[in-house]
């Protein structure tokens, strides 16, 4: 088509009898030109549309051509070098926006470009690999609409925080072309004008559903595990639940005879009678707790978060012990502080944690050849809100070398072993949001001490 115009242009400049700027026209020809052509064909059509100029001009007017034929031919021909110039820079910058956009394709990141409207404007490869979309069927779209987007809080919050900030970033979940879900960090970045007049969303999304579904199994797989250890914890301590059970049952046992003495006398002793039922009921629910709690302990579960009093928690899981205590010739001694202490955490597996501790604590003053054997347990409220229990015990202390290591999976000093309880320890605190750290001891024995959140502040008195 540019070749046929410029043969038409150069017939009618060369056989026109009026005076007027025809080869003007040949502007036209770049234009067209730069559609199929690169910058070295372009430059070559312009010369050429130059070439046909003064080739029209020297056949028309010869040697004899006036100031006024000779202005418009120059005038043509700037035109076609001004247009040639504009023409190649706007191809320059066409080529490397295309350029920049075969980058973005590069990414296996999903990327798109949304107006003010919602609507979608640019749609790479990789929001075609993830959702299903092809760009064309995209574009246009609203894209909350076609993703079926499910926001972590309402979309007016976030189009606030995007306002105000320019930024936004969370995860959400959109919906693919075959129905099924994807889970996505996004990244929102809002481009504005000079003015501040929001013009469009720059959305970038990366595909997180296998790492979601990795950390759901570690999840399992720790949950599984802290069950094993919950198992092998209460294998441990038979002879103390047994022992624990067997008192309020031979309490019950013992109010039964002397109910049965006072009802068999000739004057039966009713308030006698009374008082022995009220110590038996009141023995057969301490047996009902202990195996309550024992049935906690040993069944499986999710975590189930709830709010709990941190002494309580203290209280509950030092029943458990009391026998291996009492069999390890060790002294309890609490300092629990008066203060509330509500957390909110899975009852079970803060039990277990301290169960945990607590154990550690008694086995290793088990085979320690030392007079002094006590453990103390002590909660506190830190400055910063946070509720702490501490765990001492006067045993044989921690090695400096191994103090790094106590928390690892598999790492243990003990000859029989597995090394995971520490672990389970230290996965249970940081689910609920707290630490557990060994504390510099300068005496004897090791000091255990794990942190919470509290959830309020005690109304000052």
């Amino acid at each position: 088509m540019a070749v046929l115009l410029a043969a038409g242009i150069f017939a009618v400049d060369t056989l026109d009898a009026f005076s007027g700027a025809v080869s003007v026209l040949y502007v036209v020809v770049p234009l067209l030109a730069a559609g199929a052509l690169r910058r070295r064909g372009i430059v070559l059509s312009s010369l050429a549309c130059v070439a046909l100029t003064l080739l029209s001009f020297w056949l028309v007017h010869g040697t004899g051509a006036n100031w006024g034929a000779l202005s418009r031919c120059l005038m043509s021909i700037a035109a076609i070098v001004i247009t040639t110039l504009l023409v190649l820079k706007n191809q320059s910058t066409s080529t490397d926006l295309s350029e920049k956009a075969e980058l973005l394709d590069l990414t296996h990141d999903s990327i798109f470009v949304r107006g003010t409207d919602e609507q979608i404007t640019y749609w790479n490869r990789g929001a075609e690999a993830i959702y299903g979309w092809s760009a064309e069927h995209a574009a246009g779209k609203s894209t909350h609409q076609l993703l079926q987007t499910v926001f972590p809080t309402s979309l007016d919050e976030i189009n606030q925080e995007l306002f105000r900030s320019g930024r936004w970033e969370g995860e959400i979940v959109h919906t693919k072309r075959d129905g099924s879900a994807v889970v996505v960090a996004s990244r929102w970045a809002l481009k504005t004008d000079a003015e501040g007049k929001p013009l469009a969303v720059l959305e970038t999304n990366t595909d997180i559903s296998e790492r979601r579904q990795a950390e759901a199994e570690v999840l399992k797989a720790q949950a599984e595990l802290a069950h094993v250890t919950r198992l092998t914890t209460l294998g441990e301590l038979t002879a103390s639940i047994a022992h624990e059970v067997n008192q309020p049952l031979a309490g019950i046992v013992l109010n039964g005879e002397a109910c049965l003495r006072w009802i068999d006398r000739d004057n039966p002793d009713l308030d006698e009678v009374r008082s022995a039922v009220k110590r038996s009921i009141a023995d057969a629910q301490r047996a009902s707790d202990i195996v309550r709690r024992i049935r906690s302990l040993s069944k499986k579960g999710d975590l189930q978060m709830t709010l709990i009093e941190v002494n309580e928690i203290v209280n509950e899981s030092l029943v458990l012990l009391q026998r291996e205590l009492v069999a390890n010739r060790i002294t309890l001694k609490l300092k629990l502080t008066n203060r509330r202490l509500p957390v909110l955490g899975d009852r079970v597996q803060l039990q277990q944690l301290l169960i945990n501790l607590l154990l550690n604590g008694i086995q290793a003053m088990a085979t320690a050849d030392n007079a002094l054997r006590e453990i103390i347990v002590a909660t506190s409220v830190d400055d910063s809100d946070q509720v702490n229990v501490r765990v001492q015990d006067s045993g044989p202390g921690i090695d400096p070398d191994n103090a790094r290591q106590l928390f690892n999976a598999f790492f243990t000093t003990k000859a029989d072993g597995i090394g995971m309880g520490l672990s389970i320890c230290r996965s249970i605190i940081e689910a609920h949001g707290g630490r557990v750290w060994v504390v510099p001891n300068p005496g004897r024995g090791a000091i255990f001490q794990f942190s919470l959140p509290r959830l309020e502040k005690d109304a000052e008195s």
